[in-house]
């Protein structure tokens, strides 16, 4: 692919995944307007919405999966890797906001996927409940609803807070809470 092609499909995707992120029923022509191209463009990449919103569904599933494989979950220390998972997911997070929900009732290839990515992030939090970093008492399920949680507010609540900041504040979160 030429590097004009790739520069242009880019920022279609990433249009796309703010827009549709917004309002569902965004036509491709909007999309097209908003990645500074022409409606062709876009349309002949993707005969669909439903084409676009799953190759934007990809895009997040691919740097997803950097962020998982970069972070070292079983490997490096839990609050090391927590902090490079946050770090690294908040940025994917803010430039693909489109609801994962949504991905998964909509294509069963990435469903599986975003289902795998899950089951990384569920033994890497039962892992930090085996060695004693999140209370024995508290369910592995409800600890990794609150890491996501956590995630999905600095992402989209404090769009402000850089990266490694977001990263400090929800491992400290998590791991310590936010009683005196």
């Amino acid at each position: 692919m030429r590097a004009d092609a790739a520069r242009n499909l880019a920022e279609v995707l990433r249009a796309g995944a703010r827009l549709l992120a917004e309002n569902p029923d965004t036509p491709l022509s909007a999309i097209a307007a908003e990645a500074g191209v022409d409606r062709s463009t876009v349309h002949r990449r993707f005969a669909t919405r439903e084409a676009l919103l799953s190759a934007v569904f990809e895009a997040k599933l691919d740097s997803s999966e950097r962020v998982l494989d970069a972070a070292r979950l079983t490997a490096a220390p839990v609050a090391v890797a927590l902090h490079r998972y946050v770090e690294g997911i908040v940025p994917v997070s803010r430039e693909w906001p489109v609801d994962t929900r949504r991905m998964m009732r909509a294509d069963p290839a990435a469903d599986r996927r975003a289902s795998a990515q899950s089951a990384r992030l569920d033994a890497f939090v039962q892992r930090a409940v085996d060695e004693g970093l999140l209370r024995p008492d508290v369910s592995p399920a409800w600890a990794r609803a609150v890491l996501d949680q956590l995630v999905k507010t600095i992402a989209y609540d404090f769009p402000d807070v850089a990266p490694p900041q977001a990263a400090d504040l929800v491992a400290d979160t998590l791991l310590n809470g936010v009683g005196a």
